[in-house]
């Protein structure tokens, strides 16, 4: 049984929650989808330009499990980027 997911500390909210391709039929198009803590990192490491050991302290994981978010997203948006598909973000 997995252990279960340590709650993570996610200041941002994003207003916009899709991106796609344009001109691209909603109905055939591939998804990706990035979790609310991918995008606190990526906007962190990226936005912020935090390292990674303030961003993995503000949002209260050790630095190979922000590392691991990093890399994940990193690959999900190379992904949609690449490939033409949509980026999805949850809500909530």
């Amino acid at each position: 049984m997995p252990r279960p997911k340590k709650e993570r500390c996610i200041e941002f909210k994003p207003r916009v929650t899709c991106f796609k391709p344009c001109g691209a039929d909603d109905e055939k198009l591939e998804r990706v989808h990035l979790a609310l803590d991918e995008i606190e990192a990526l906007r962190l490491i990226n936005i912020l330009r935090m390292d990674q050991r303030a961003a993995a302290e503000f949002m209260g994981v050790h630095q190979s499990t922000l590392q691991r978010i990093l890399t994940d997203a990193r690959d999900k948006v190379t992904d949609a980027l690449i490939n033409g598909k949509a980026i999805e973000i949850p809500t909530a």
